[in-house]
């Protein structure tokens, strides 16, 4: 789905990610785990065209991103960033409607269509009764799930979300990786950044592992997510066992 080639990226003078090569698979949820600091979060932002490219290429269904108009780019994948800060005063209903504005005419106007989606986006992620509260007056879950249902009414081929279970307890963490199962049984392509090792192996398909900007480790969390990796990249001493619930690799630390 998602290429890249040789990717370099830099926050000014400093690199981040150099020579880095590795492939995204189409259909399947990847989470992209590390430690702070390993580019992670970087990676998202040049897969979406936020950090800029210093060398190498991206390519999005063999197409290079740096050839795709912006709104042809935000039809085809979307960004939930780790931080997001809304306009004072907005509504849900206006802010899932943002969702719609690749699509929309210059005179910004939304179709029937686009309002159909717009409802059918509140009422996936459970704020279609918010539609009217402010979302400043929402808690940190529900405020949440106004963002990921702009995310679904921009109805793009990748979904990508960086660290999206920040500030979330535990059960609206558990509902947000739900939500985001359901994203990929819909057709999408999901990317997430994860700190919280025993969900990405619950909840995703495919793992990239990434330490110093480089690939360590790519693949099925049953075939990479091993106590050796545990120790060298996140030099954590744990022990890895079957989750009883979930089938899916599971750490505890000693």
């Amino acid at each position: 789905m998602i290429t890249t080639k040789q990717l370099s990226v830099a926050y000014g003078d400093k690199t981040i990610i150099e020579n880095l090569s590795v492939s995204i698979p189409k259909g399947k949820v990847t989470a992209l785990i590390g430690p702070n600091g390993c580019g992670k979060s970087t990676l998202l932002k040049a897969l979406s065209r936020i950090n800029r490219i210093k060398a190498g290429d991206i390519l999005l269904e063999s197409e290079s991103i740096t050839s795709i108009k912006d709104k042809q780019l935000a039809q085809r994948l979307s960004l939930l960033p780790q931080t997001v800060v809304s306009p004072e005063g907005i509504t849900v209903r206006k802010l899932v409607e943002y969702g719609r504005a690749p699509y929309v005419s210059h005179w910004g106007r939304l179709s029937t269509e686009d309002k159909l989606i717009v409802e059918q986006a509140m009422l996936e992620t459970g704020v279609a009764e918010l539609g009217d509260e402010k979302i400043e007056s929402l808690s940190g879950g529900q405020r949440q799930r106004a963002w990921i249902a702009m995310i679904l009414a921009q109805d793009t081929e990748v979904v990508m979300l960086d660290e999206p279970t920040t500030y979330l307890d535990l059960s609206h963490q558990i509902e947000l990786m739900k939500m985001m199962r359901s994203m990929n049984e819909q057709g999408k392509t999901v990317i997430v950044v994860l700190h919280d090792l025993n969900q990405a192996c619950r909840y995703c398909d495919h793992l990239i592992v990434l330490n110093q900007g480089q690939v360590v480790s790519q693949g099925a969390p049953q075939q990479v997510f091993t106590e050796q990796l545990l120790e060298e990249v996140f030099n954590l001493d744990a022990v890895v066992i079957n989750d009883p619930v979930a089938d899916t690799p599971m750490c505890i630390a000693r």
